[in-house]
């Protein structure tokens, strides 16, 4: 029965968790945010790094683990901010050095997926809704297969960059999402969905140019900014399971936590006859439980890099997730 320990850092949030049997010991995170703007990719890094030490112990103890205990050390490989994940692969080396444990290399977005089998989900197609990722997402012939995404931004920091113009802070989903509850008036936004895919930034130049006029309401302007993607995100998911025969769809990511989006979703799974699943929130966000949890499985696999060998590893902040080879299934 191993017990592994998962490290996150793939952008503003730097986290550890604890596995063991499948089943989340710990899960201890602290984020970047700021008043006003977006991330700064080494201003995250250095906050993570001023923070790594404390998250570390504060992890170990909710576990009630002692590090001799751990079997190996699961992290965030890729995809992300450079300097954020460089923070983490760092201090999985140090770690790794020290109790004389592998390391498992983990995509942060199929870790994303496969914590949605602790809701139930057996073969989903995931809607997958984050910062710097929009994917539809499904296991298929070895490989976890891209369906449909962005073009061009992801849908997190679509929103985050919305709120930026709007002088908002970050991470800007939360703010964008109170703001549209008090929204009353649908404006008419552009609408663009190509196929599978979707777009966004001629949306975004859209509400920038609403923004800077005098008359836009901004609560209106985020009420039909969700009415409108969340459609467009519902619309290629809903396509997936139709194109795939599947029955489930999962959400995942920290955009996943909006309650609209989670609305839509589940009305139209109930249209359809599908399953609707969605993680707990602490589960959708940017998480280390979930770094653990997809580690321990590739771990039983024997999925690992020796203590003695992780010199030549590396991070892979453009992976794509169709790249990962699947050898746990």
């Amino acid at each position: 029965m191993a017990i592994i320990l998962g490290i996150e850092s793939t952008a503003h949030t730097f986290g550890i968790g604890i596995v063991k049997d499948g089943k989340i010991l710990s899960n201890v995170k602290k984020s970047y945010v700021t008043d006003k703007g977006g991330i700064i990719p080494i201003e995250a890094a250095k906050h993570h790094n001023e923070n790594k030490e404390k998250i570390y112990l504060g992890a170990l103890e909710n576990s009630g683990t002692n590090e001799k205990e751990i079997d190996a050390i699961a992290i965030s490989q890729g995809p992300g901010l450079a300097p954020c994940l460089l923070q983490g692969m760092n201090f999985a080396k140090e770690l790794s050095k020290k109790i004389q444990k592998p390391i498992i290399p983990v995509n942060h977005c199929v870790a994303h997926l496969e914590i949605g089998k602790l809701t139930g989900a057996k073969d989903p197609v995931m809607l997958y809704a984050s910062g710097a990722n929009t994917q539809i997402i499904s296991y298929s012939s070895g490989k976890f297969r891209i369906f449909g995404e962005t073009l061009d931004l992801g849908v997190g920091n679509f929103i985050d960059t919305f709120a930026r113009y709007a002088g908002r802070g970050f991470p800007g989903g939360p703010i964008i999402e109170k703001l549209a509850k008090e929204g009353k008036n649908f404006i008419e936004l552009p609408y663009s969905v190509k196929g599978m895919d979707i777009s966004l930034s001629g949306i975004l130049t859209n509400l920038k140019k609403r923004i800077e006029s005098e008359n836009s309401n901004l609560n209106d302007l985020a009420y039909s900014m969700q009415e409108t993607v969340f459609a467009m995100l519902v619309e290629v998911s809903e396509r997936a399971l139709a194109h795939t025969g599947k029955k489930e769809l999962l959400l995942g990511g920290g955009v996943a936590c909006n309650s609209r989006l989670q609305e839509m979703c589940r009305i139209m799974c109930e249209e359809r006859g599908a399953k609707f699943f969605c993680p707990e929130k602490s589960l959708l966000v940017d998480n280390a439980a979930m770094i653990a949890f997809l580690g321990e499985i590739m771990f039983n696999k024997g999925i690992f890099i020796s203590s003695n060998k992780i010199d030549a590893l590396d991070i892979c902040p453009r992976q794509r997730t169709d790249e990962v080879e699947v050898n746990w299934k």
